[in-house]
């Protein structure tokens, strides 16, 4: 617990006060922390995008849900659609799950747009605390809710949870090793995964929707427990090796006057360099951006209009379906760091894009045969956007100077929520088009 406490020493002072070197570890330590370290951004990547996916997964339970009569703390798994237009061959909600969407990343939003002008003067262990309890409330307001405006206001608390999380633990890998970056990036694709494929086995074998979420109260903790207890206190950056060879190969988005200087030194930033660091970070915010507005908008405004009658699934169930199958393409390519990076992620989002726009020609003409091949393209599409986002941070982390590296991380986490929110927005109104078509 000393190199815990020594963490929390450290990184609570938000006026960058330094507390006085401790001596070289020895190799066998030095891997030992590595390891903690690795972990324990896997697991804050896991437990800090949970509620988010989970929140995305329920989302067409949340707004076509029904209260069993008599027992108004139970919820049908697959309920009857009684708000559904009968009307219209896409077996509409009344309203588009793309409201769920908003709910769940419009606060996010806000919090990654406000967190570069003054976050970083509030320590990081409330902030940990605060997404915490807001994570675990999420979970027991939506259980418990009466209607779906209740329940949205449960999805607010998730995003609040998971936006603040990330601009935090994104932040703070710029006290680690790079190698962090790959480990986080790892556990938001396993939450994904995890999330996504628990929501659908929990439902599938029969538990409600309430109970599904209730058992889920232990993914909180968990944040918590690798915050506090796992972790190891963060050490100087000196990057060698590979790492080093790597970086000396590129050309930095922002040439350093002083490349000595230490990452929690990017707090004394003033608003001249933070702006100058961000235009810098336009290469990569804006593809990142359109990534994640064309597989958002897929998710959220076209799941649900992908039905298809001729199948044993019913239509809850393909949507949880659809929603797993993308998260595990996520999961895949957040992982493959290792294996395979991309400098050129604009690429990524003109392949992201052409997806949207031949899904969109199908929901509207109904041409693909099959149920599994909208399953291999969501599959795909999940690849794509895990590929876009770990890449990304990890040119970020490679090419920015040290003294940049915390406010750069925070701020371009803002590229997923700006595509998220835009998706959202413009899905709403074309779910409401196409539902009122014969």
């Amino acid at each position: 617990m000393g190199g815990c406490a020594g963490s929390r020493r450290r990184l609570l002072d938000s006026e960058g006060e330094e507390t006085a070197p401790e001596p070289r570890p020895r190799l066998l330590d030095r891997q030992g922390a590595l390891w903690k370290n690795a972990m324990g951004f896997w697991l804050l990547g896991l437990c800090n995008n949970f509620s988010y996916v989970v929140m995305l997964s329920a989302a067409h339970d949340i707004l076509s849900h029904q209260r069993a009569s008599g027992n108004q703390s139970h919820v049908d798994p697959d309920p009857a659609p009684t708000t559904h237009n009968s009307s219209s061959r896409f077996d509409c909600n009344s309203v588009s799950t793309a409201a769920v969407l908003l709910a769940d990343i419009l606060p996010t939003l806000v919090i990654k747009l406000l967190a570069p002008l003054g976050l970083h003067l509030l320590p990081y262990s409330p902030r940990v605390l605060v997404s915490g309890i807001c994570s675990a409330g999420s979970f027991i307001l939506v259980a418990f809710s009466h209607s779906v405006g209740t329940s949205l206001c449960g999805v607010v608390l998730a995003s609040i949870s998971s936006g603040l999380g990330e601009v935090t633990f994104l932040s703070l890998t710029a006290f680690y090793p790079r190698a962090v970056i790959s480990w986080w990036s790892s556990g938001t694709g396993g939450a994904g995964l995890l999330g996504a494929l628990s929501y659908l086995g929990l439902t599938q074998a029969g538990l409600s929707p309430q109970h599904t979420l209730l058992s889920m109260l232990g993914i909180p903790a968990l944040l918590l427990a690798s915050y506090f207890f796992l972790l190891t206190s963060p050490e100087p950056q000196d990057p060698g090796g590979e790492e080093e060879a790597e970086t000396s190969a590129r050309q930095p988005l922002i040439n350093s006057e002083a490349p000595e200087a230490k990452p929690d030194s990017s707090s004394n930033l003033s608003l001249q360099e933070r702006w100058t660091v961000f235009k810098g970070l336009l290469w990569y915010i804006v593809p990142l951006v359109l990534v994640y507005f064309a597989e958002y908008f897929i998710n959220q405004g076209l799941f649900e209009l992908l039905f298809f009658r001729n199948t044993s699934l019913t239509h809850a169930q393909q949507y949880r379906w659809y929603q797993m199958l993308y998260q595990a393409g996520v999961f895949v390519s957040r992982s493959s760091l290792r294996c395979c990076r991309i400098r050129f992620t604009w690429v990524l989002a003109l392949l992201q894009c052409f997806n949207l726009a031949f899904l969109l020609v199908d929901v509207w003409l109904s041409f693909l045969p099959s149920i599994y091949l909208v399953f291999l393209i969501i599959l795909y599409e999940g690849l794509l956007g895990g590929a876009a986002y770990v890449n990304t941070f990890h040119n970020i982390a490679l090419e920015t100077s040290d003294e940049h590296r915390e406010f750069a991380m925070a701020a371009a986490c803002i590229s997923d929520t700006l595509g998220i929110s835009l998706s959202g927005l413009l899905a709403l109104p074309l779910h409401d088009f196409l539902c009122h078509l014969s």
